[in-house]
């Protein structure tokens, strides 16, 4: 059975005990985690403040305040959902399924993650430089579990000839360190490249090369 991703740690005031949160309320958690997904990303946890997300989210400090009791708890609720929202792709590989073209999806789905969201790649990179305070717990149980599952599956399609010879847990490393590179060093790119990175059909051109080099790399060799 594929692994699910289970719901994450609140940290949020009017999530604690029993009780659901309305629908304008949940409308409100997001409004503030995408405000303090941008101020996250370009200040740092540091330096950061609840004042700079509230203004960002458009309401009042106090406000914010109902929905989250800390900055700690914003800061690990915004790493969580992306976690989360990134483990979504990967937990639907689908063992039945054609290896090259289960791979295809999981690749196209992560450029199109990172191209949409490049502030969210970005801070998650910074939690992992930092050596993980917030998220280590869930890296080593969440993350470390699926992976495991995930790698098990490829594992399985290399023994039965589908794939060519791969080490699993590295091809998934290779995979998020080439699909994050396009917005963790963005402004590397824009300084190789320049204004070609803004022209239509960068990005699909980016995809294509990822897939043809890591899919060309998978396929079966045929035996001499």
């Amino acid at each position: 059975m594929d692994a699910t991703v289970p719901p994450p740690h609140s940290g949020a005031g009017v999530e604690d005990g029993d009780r659901q949160p309305t629908r304008i309320q949940a409308l409100n958690r997001e409004i503030i985690l995408e405000a303090a997904l941008e101020v996250f990303s370009v200040h740092g946890f540091r330096g950061s403040t609840v004042d700079q997300i509230a203004a960002h989210a458009a309401m009042s400090k106090p406000n914010l305040l109902y929905y989250f009791r800390r900055k700690q708890d914003i800061y690990r609720a915004v790493l969580e959902r992306t976690l989360r929202d990134w483990l979504v792709p990967l937990a639907a590989i689908d063992p039945a399924g054609d290896p090259v073209e289960e791979l295809r999806r999981y690749i196209t789905e992560k450029l199109r993650m990172v191209a949409e969201k490049p502030a969210a790649s970005r801070l998650f990179a910074n939690e992992i430089l930092a050596g993980a305070p917030v998220m280590g717990d869930f890296l080593e149980t969440t993350l470390k579990e699926l992976v495991d599952e995930k790698a098990g599956i490829i594992l399985e399609w290399v023994r039965r000839g589908q794939l060519a010879p791969v080490d699993p847990h590295h091809l998934i490393f290779m995979i998020w360190a080439t699909t994050q590179h396009y917005a963790d060093f963005d402004v590397q790119i824009r300084a190789v490249m320049g204004e070609r990175v803004d022209r239509p059909g960068f990005r699909e051109q980016a995809a294509q090369a990822v897939l043809t080099l890591v899919l060309n790399g998978l396929k079966p060799r045929p035996v001499a």
